[in-house]
């Protein structure tokens, strides 16, 4: 019979891991911080009363679920008056 190894990666690898994942934390919330200041900057604009609403609306989608910020963007600007 085989033992199982039940060590946990130490070292190097769980550094790189780390790092990777501290990147893509960095990176999803200045690309949702980006798209929710557009989509507030945009609103005011053209004049509308919710703007801050989709902007909380394009923050929580992107954070939460990165396609759910796409989802958001794609219905501001389809309800978006030009």
């Amino acid at each position: 019979m085989v033992p199982i190894p039940l060590q946990v990666p130490g070292g190097a690898e769980l550094l790189v891991v780390f790092l990777l994942g501290l990147f893509f934390l960095v990176v999803s919330v200045v690309v949702s911080a980006g798209a929710s200041h557009w989509v507030c900057r945009d609103a005011t604009r053209c004049g509308r009363d919710d703007a801050t609403l989709w902007a909380v609306a394009t923050l929580g989608g992107v954070l939460v679920a990165g396609v759910g910020g796409v989802a958001v963007l794609v219905v501001y600007r389809l309800v978006r008056e030009d």
